[in-house]
């Protein structure tokens, strides 16, 4: 039996490229062998990464998009075609706007769920077929551990996470006659820019204090990078579902 899975020669397509957890799931593959399609919204920082990495004899593609965006999201699937297809998918981009659901931040809760659950939607979409047309996938979605328990303050966002998650278990289920694994990865606190994304003022400061105190030491993204190349290594046969990763002193 087959037991190593290689990245070398595989295409990857990465959405929220630009920073955090992207970033460093880039910057690993890419020294795994894999080849990269790299997505975000700001071209600059997409550019900068691939430039560097190219600089390092990697081939990237750089395709940048708003998840949000329905036909845009198409397009890039259509490029990612042209391309060959990719053989995975990391579905990274992500927004966290959190507040008390008394506050009626209403255009917050539609963005939230427009990036982190119609976006992880556009971006399956834009893979799967070609996934189970080949008999060979890997979908790897990254939800939180928002998606397991719920929190005050991060109602919308924890149902945004549950949606991710139960999307996930039901797509791993469907695409088992494919041959396409389907992994949820559920981090715990992160050192990334997410908490910039929040626009209640004493949330986003709370949040920020209680990430970076010095007596709090949280994951950094290349931890969540390295959980993501563990599913990825695993040998054909093995689906890693779910992957739950928070720091040592994350007590819920």
């Amino acid at each position: 039996m087959n037991t190593e899975q290689t990245l070398t020669g595989k295409r990857v397509w990465i959405t929220g490229a630009s920073s955090g957890i992207g970033e460093a799931t880039a910057r690993l593959l890419a020294s795994e062998g894999a080849e990269l399609v790299i997505s975000a919204r700001r071209v600059e920082k997409l550019d900068t990464l691939a430039a560097e990495l190219q600089g390092q004899g990697v081939t990237v593609t750089v395709a940048p998009v708003d998840v949000s965006d329905r036909a845009a999201m198409a397009a890039v699937g259509e490029q990612l075609v042209a391309l060959g297809g990719v053989d995975i998918l990391i579905n990274n981009a992500g927004t966290m706007p959190i507040s008390p659901i008394i506050n009626g931040r209403v255009d917050e809760w539609d963005r939230m769920i427009d990036v982190n659950i119609k976006g992880v939607l556009y971006a399956i979409h834009a893979v799967y077929s070609g996934m189970a047309e080949r008999k060979a996938g890997h979908i790897v979605n990254i939800s939180s551990i928002a998606a397991r328990q719920t929190y005050q303050s991060a109602g919308v966002y924890g149902g945004t996470k549950h949606a991710v998650r139960a999307i996930s278990d039901t797509l791993r289920k469907e695409a088992i006659r494919f041959n396409v694994r389907v992994t949820d990865i559920q981090p715990g606190s992160v050192a990334t820019e997410l908490p910039d994304s929040i626009g209640h003022d004493k949330i986003r400061s709370a949040v920020k204090d209680n990430m970076y105190a010095e007596d709090s030491p949280i994951l950094q993204p290349r931890d969540i990078a390295n959980g993501i190349l563990y599913a990825l290594s695993q040998p054909p046969y093995v689906d890693v579902s779910e992957l739950l990763i928070r720091p040592v002193i994350q007590e819920n």
